[in-house]
């Protein structure tokens, strides 16, 4: 016998969550396929989720909510994350991730980004002046 985790079993809850989940959707431009390509669904699921027929489970709450770029708390609360100091939680995660590393990858992992950043800034001066050209 498998056990389903019931993580919304009223209706109302299921609605606003499939409102929201709907929402973040189109706020990315999205189609339901789309979306549903992403996290490895049916679209037909999908919009059961989104119309609150249906409720994900665990880990496909945690797939949508990396696709769409925001937390789980948030795809089920609409609460934002306060103590996130980033507003990409994937980023967030892969950092917390990182602090486990010696101090040698990390200090790799820094030049890596400090290189992409100056990489950024350059690209950024360079087209300002052609721009202005």
């Amino acid at each position: 016998m498998h056990a389903k985790l019931v993580v919304m079993q009223d209706e109302a809850l299921r609605k606003v969550f499939g409102a929201r989940l709907k929402g973040l959707r189109k706020q990315k431009g999205w189609a339901q396929k789309e979306l549903a390509g992403r996290v490895g669904i049916r679209f037909q699921q999908l919009n059961k989720y989104e119309s609150g027929l249906n409720t994900p489970p665990a880990d496909m709450l945690v797939k949508l909510a990396d696709a769409l770029g925001v937390t789980v708390d948030y795809l089920l609360t609409g609460n934002p994350v306060e103590d996130s100091p980033l507003a990409s939680s994937r980023l967030f995660r892969r950092f917390k991730m990182l602090e486990a590393l010696n101090a040698d990858d990390q200090e790799t992992v820094i030049k890596v980004i400090d290189a992409l950043i100056a990489k950024e800034r350059v690209t950024a001066a360079l087209t300002a002046v052609d721009a202005a050209a």
